[in-house]
């Protein structure tokens, strides 16, 4: 896995309007961040290809290919982290996001400092993502190898990103235990997002389609009702 550090680091970012570009750039740039700009979706795609960043940071509304369709085609071909950046913080457009394959929104206008810190918690989720201090579980036909970063459907393995391989271990650290969404929010990822639970509840119905034979009818990842979510042993 690549070695994320303050200098060195790469980030893509993907906006049509020029002035609010060049001035996330330049606030990525202070924190001593490596920068790669586009302005139209298809661009991004061919800068992603020239040189693979540590974090992509998408506008929703792009001209051509919106953002929502850059996310899904970036997340057929890897799993770095991406945050989707929307004007507005209704609920369509958060977890088209999310479901398009962003682990991470943002809300126009933001401040440079808090795009900081949300850019630093992704990088340090995607270094720890492989948890070497857990031992291997094995729930039915599923198994999960926090040391190798691998999760196993019978014979065949199961490819999660980053964020829901962290979030599918989280649960498994404690099968049968019942995780509150504020727990798993500040476990998985790492910074105070004020309790905003779609952030979960989106990332789960992901993980269920990955891992459960009939995401319809979970059988591993269930939910307990008003309280959270967990493996069920």
């Amino acid at each position: 896995m690549r070695q994320h550090r303050g200098v060195g680091t790469h980030i893509l970012t993907v906006e049509d309007d020029e002035r609010i570009r060049q001035a996330v750039k330049l606030a990525l740039e202070e924190e001593g961040w490596d920068v790669t700009e586009a302005g139209t979706g298809e661009s991004a795609m061919d800068a992603f290809t020239d040189n693979p960043p540590d974090v992509v940071l998408i506008d929703i509304n792009l001209p051509g290919m919106d953002g929502f369709e850059v996310c899904r085609q970036l997340r057929r071909e890897s799993d770095v982290p991406i945050i989707m950046v929307t004007a507005r913080a209704d609920t369509h457009d958060v977890v088209a996001g999310l479901e398009a394959g962003a682990d991470d929104y943002m809300t126009k206008p933001f401040a440079p400092k808090e795009l900081s810190a949300r850019i630093r918690a992704m990088l340090r989720r995607s270094r720890n993502a492989e948890q070497g201090n857990m031992q291997r579980v094995k729930v039915g036909e599923l198994e999960i190898s926090p040391e190798e970063g691998m999760v196993m459907q019978g014979e065949t393995e199961v490819h999660l990103t980053k964020t829901e391989f962290k979030l599918l271990c989280e649960l498994a650290s404690q099968p049968g235990k019942v995780f509150s969404r504020e727990v798993l929010l500040e476990r998985v990822w790492g910074y105070d997002y004020f309790g905003d639970g779609r952030l979960v509840d989106v990332h789960i119905r992901r993980l269920r389609t990955k891992v459960e034979p009939d995401a319809a009818s979970p059988r591993y990842v269930v939910t307990a009702r008003g309280l959270g979510y967990k493996l069920q042993p």
